[in-house]
């Protein structure tokens, strides 16, 4: 099955953003953020994502990625 894993946390790097910044920005928690960061949420609003690719200068491609699982 395959999986969807959050790159958030490479984007803040890249950015040189930390989370406390990033929240303030997007209008999260910085809990939110740290459990979106983790991948463990089961959702993300549409209007929250189109905030973190506006502030991080970045697709939702570079935030979110589709795995498949290694097939043996």
């Amino acid at each position: 099955m395959t999986e969807i894993v959050v790159r958030l946390d490479v984007m803040m790097a890249l950015r040189k953003m930390r989370g406390r910044d990033l929240a303030a920005q997007i209008g999260i928690t910085e809990q939110n953020l740290s459990l979106l960061k983790s991948g463990k949420v089961k959702g993300v609003r549409f209007e929250t994502l189109a905030r973190l690719c506006a502030v991080l200068d970045c697709q939702p491609g570079d935030l979110l990625e589709a795995v498949s699982p290694e097939s043996d």
